[in-house]
């Protein structure tokens, strides 16, 4: 990819490496390590799930069932993850271009599309969750820990199908930074303490761990959806235009 670009495939766009490529470059790296630690503070989010399973009684089985439940999730969250992706760059190229409709409207059709996909994973879990287990193992204790945990599977993919493009759009957006602390109060000061609270304290186990989480999840998409939906687009495409306006005059 670095051959193509620098020898010719990206004639628009590369003209050869010049010392504007460092300019801004402290506010890049901020913008970087915002993005690691948004990142991280999610990713790690359900490892602690899983450390917190091995707390439990019969924690072999517990874990078993997780980790088949988590692995269901994972695989279903590569389309919301594609999505991410997708609508990180598209939100950052038309708020660039000074189109903050177009963002809004590629948010809109992002989280509704999906939304719609993560839907149909909900009702495949509810319907099918005991025949898809049998990929992992055939042993009946797993098999009918994994059923007991349909719902909490079921919801889990449901929030997932939004909470990644939501995510997607406030890194086009550069909010990296409020989103970061947005995931240590849903995570971790909301999350997590009630995932313990349930599970261990009130001994609801692994049940209990994973709905207390789920929990946090859940007010993370609810304080997403509220920044998203409440986003002046048309002022943020002219807060980049204005600043891009400036980078060029510099440059200059």
């Amino acid at each position: 990819m670095l051959v193509y670009v620098t020898c010719g495939g990206c004639p628009l766009t590369w003209h050869g490496l010049s010392i504007s490529a460092f300019n801004d470059l402290w506010q890049f790296f901020k913008l970087s390590a915002s993005s690691g630690v948004m990142m991280c503070l999610e990713s790690w989010y359900y490892k602690v799930l899983m450390l917190l399973t091995g707390n439990l009684d019969d924690v072999t089985i517990a874990v078993d069932a997780l980790s088949i439940c988590i692995n269901i999730s994972n695989w279903e969250l590569m389309i919301p993850t594609g999505f991410f992706a997708g609508i990180g760059v598209r939100v950052a190229n038309e708020l660039g271009a000074g189109n903050g409709k177009n963002a809004k409207f590629a948010t809109i059709v992002s989280v509704v599309t999906s939304l719609i996909i993560g839907f149909i994973f909900f009702l495949m879990i509810l319907l099918f969750n005991d025949k898809i287990a049998l990929l992992f193992t055939k042993s009946e204790q797993v098999l009918d820990n994994v059923q007991n945990l349909k719902f909490l599977l079921a919801f889990t993919i449901l929030l997932n199908s939004i909470q990644p493009v939501l995510s997607g759009v406030a890194v086009g957006s550069g909010w990296q930074s409020t989103v970061a602390f947005v995931n240590i109060g849903s995570y971790y000061i909301i999350g997590v303490p009630f995932g313990v609270f349930l599970g261990l304290v009130f001994n609801f186990g692994i049940k209990g761990i994973w709905g207390g989480m789920l929990c946090g999840t859940f007010v993370q998409t609810l304080v997403l959806s509220y920044m998203t939906s409440k986003c002046d687009w048309d002022k943020e495409a002219r807060e980049v235009s204005n600043h891009g306006e400036k980078q060029s005059l510099i440059e200059k």
